[in-house]
């Protein structure tokens, strides 16, 4: 049961009554949760706004509304509060039957859905020419969690891992492959030679820009250092505003003078790394022409020549093979992974449709899409013919919704897409997509301490594998160190050490990601989530291991706690908090929803798991003062760990019983 969405609907009729049919559904999402359990359990809003607009006092608008609502069997208590809140106590009968209607309940009381729809959620989505890095990892596990999300609230879910397999980069490894391969290593591992060939290509490639730009970053700082020198010279004339106005020239000037200076050094390094190098110098030397060739290589394999795609055809299945160990150890599943070179045959008919359907038209040799609310066109294809990122993106919407008809769609990507995805979108629902709604579920970065993208010495994106081995690690150090400090001494076995430090480092990498609102970067750090206390899934693992452990020290079947005909009884205060806070489940993965954030579901848990602290710590359990009040307790932390291990699992994240 959800008692927040079954309160909107006892109020709905009420306030229709008194407000008519206007905006009500604003109205309602005015009933929370309150903030203050001295003021009841959930508290009503809505007649500040409304009084307002009736141009009646809130107070009096406040009595309205309840006296035209039956709450009678669901709150003890309703009160109006200062201006017109309205405050309400659910009642202790009426919680005591769901708490132990949800305690029989294999969906711990969360219905499904009357409403399914049909999602299809495109994540993680790597290049498989090169090893995942850290980067994957908030795309992957954003994804994975609101795909079984969705499936638990029972809508219609393809995930979908639209794989880079077909793009510049295969044509960046093939050159490097033809000319700087080293055969001992890629028959040794060939993903580890295929990302060194990819690397390398792609320094080579930007040794020779870098040097092309110098002279014009050159040029440019002359200029800007003139252009400061005149404005520097021009002495103040007593106007304020015209003062001000060049005050802000010359800070600006400076600042782009820095800039470029910065660039210059930056191109600068790059071709000093190459050529203090004898054999990368070499290499440079004797491939000026490494992009264009790149690119050559790329088309060659578009355009069906035989070598090109031979080697392409034995490079995917191992780079895939590769990838998918990965997913493997996160526990990430998909239904399909249709990469980019299954959209291919698909391509020419887009551009042909959308310029049938007057949308696309010629620029300079290109075909574009011009809309009005962006100043660059939608390029779908380029003059010499090439097709583009968008192309593909259009043709596998077409794909999708002829074969799933999806109701909605959810890309999972970083938010520097921001602007292709809202032109993907605008261009789709003009199209062939009008009625599906499609979402851009955009994240921010993976931070270093220092606050940079977290990257290595050398600028590289850290490997997801490296990331998660050291995860396991450092897992493995904190269980052997909290399990050699118990008091009675050690009791887990090392192969048991080992099992819990790997659920626990790949949870912690999982739950560090999705704590934080997505939008936002975050600072990734090793100590922070292996944090036995604060919001990390190490503490949420511990809680639930708390709760196995008090079977444990009691020699209690949880079989036999759950066929017990002794019911929950909610006698003391935290034995009713813990309660309410297992019941608003269903409400934390509604909010979940509502925007696609996981992070209202990890601030769900670690609010249950400090509630069922408060619980234990003035709740004697084994030791309670009678039998019945012990089965009844006993209950309601098997509940408990049932919902956390249940919410974790929605996040991708598994449970150990010790630790």
């Amino acid at each position: 049961m959800n008692i927040l969405a079954e309160l909107k609907n006892r109020f709905r009729d009420a306030l229709v009554d008194v407000a008519g049919d206007s905006d009500v559904q604003s109205l309602l999402e005015m009933i929370k949760p309150a903030q203050d359990a001295r003021f009841g359990d959930y508290q009503a809003n809505c007649a500040m706004p409304l009084g307002k607009r009736l141009g009646k006092a809130p107070r009096d608008v406040a009595a309205d509304i309840l006296a035209n609502v039956n709450l009678d069997d669901l709150c003890s208590e309703t009160d109006i509060a200062g201006p017109g809140f309205i405050n309400l106590t659910i009642s202790d009968d009426w919680l005591t039957n769901q708490i132990n209607t949800a305690g029989e309940d294999e969906r711990l009381g969360v219905e499904s859905t009357t409403h399914a729809q049909t999602y299809i959620l495109d994540y993680s989505s790597p290049n498989v020419a090169k090893p995942m890095h850290v980067g994957h990892i908030r795309s992957t596990v954003i994804g994975d969690s609101l795909a079984r999300t969705l499936r638990f609230l029972g809508h219609q879910v393809v995930a979908d891992n639209h794989l880079g397999d077909w793009g510049t980069q295969f044509g960046m490894i093939i050159y490097g492959y033809k000319h700087f391969v080293d055969p001992k290593a890629y028959q040794q591992h060939e993903v580890k030679e295929l990302s060194r060939l990819y690397r390398l290509v792609n320094q080579l490639i930007d040794y020779w820009k870098s040097k092309q730009q110098i002279e014009p970053q050159q040029d440019d700082i002359n200029r800007r250092q003139v252009e400061l020198e005149r404005l520097e010279q021009v002495q103040p004339t007593g106007d304020k505003k015209e003062d001000k106005k060049h005050s802000k020239a010359l800070g600006r000037a400076r600042d782009q003078l820095a800039s470029a200076r910065k660039t210059l050094d930056s191109l600068t390094a790059k071709v000093a790394a190459i050529d203090s190098d004898p054999q990368l110098s070499a290499y440079a030397e004797a491939h000026p022409e490494i992009g264009r060739s790149a690119l050559l290589e790329t088309a060659q394999l578009h355009e069906g020549d035989s070598t090109n795609r031979q080697l392409w055809e034995e490079f995917l299945p191992k780079c895939r093979e590769d990838i998918q160990r990965v997913y493997a150890r996160l526990n990430v599943q998909f239904d399909v992974e249709y990469g980019e070179s299954f959209y291919q045959e698909m391509l020419p008919g887009v551009v042909s449709g959308l310029q049938e359907a007057g949308m696309a038209s010629e620029s300079e040799g290109a075909q574009c899409i011009f809309l009005d609310e962006f100043e660059t066109p939608m390029i779908i294809q380029k003059s010499d013919g090439a097709f583009l990122y968008a192309t593909t993106d259009l043709a596998t919407i077409e794909y999708r919704m002829q074969t799933w008809q999806a109701d909605e769609i959810l890309y999972v990507v970083d938010h520097r897409q921001s602007e292709h995805f809202q032109k993907l979108f605008a261009v789709a629902n003009a199209w062939n997509a009008p009625d599906v709604q499609m979402h851009h579920i955009s994240f921010g970065t993976v931070l270093d301490e220092s606050g940079r993208p977290y990257k290595t010495r050398s600028g590289d994106a850290i490997g997801l594998e490296g990331l998660l081995d050291e995860a396991v690690n450092k897992a493995y150090e904190v269980v052997s160190a909290n399990d050699d400090s118990k008091p009675n001494g050690a009791e887990l076995s090392d192969e048991t050490r080992k099992h819990i430090a790997d659920v626990v480092g790949h949870g912690a990498i999982k739950y560090a990601d999705l704590s934080h609102n997505r939008t936002s970067d975050y600072v990734f750090s090793y100590d922070k989530m292996m944090a036995l206390e604060g919001n990390t899934a190490t503490y949420m693992q511990y809680s639930y291991a708390r709760v196995q452990s008090i079977f444990r020290k009691g020699n209690v079947e949880i079989d036999q706690v759950r066929t017990s005909v002794q019911p929950i009884v909610l006698e003391h205060s935290a034995e009713r908090a813990l309660a309410m806070m297992i019941m608003r489940y269903s409400e934390a993965l509604e909010n979940v929803l509502e925007d696609y954030r996981p992070n209202q579901l990890t601030n769900y848990l670690f609010d249950l798991a400090k509630r069922f602290s408060s619980f234990f710590e003035q709740c004697p359990v084994l030791k309670a003062e009678q039998e019945s009040v012990k089965q009844s307790r006993l209950k309601l932390c098997d509940l408990t760990g049932r919902v956390i291990a249940h919410g974790l699992q929605l996040l991708g994240i598994g449970v150990v019983d010790q630790m």
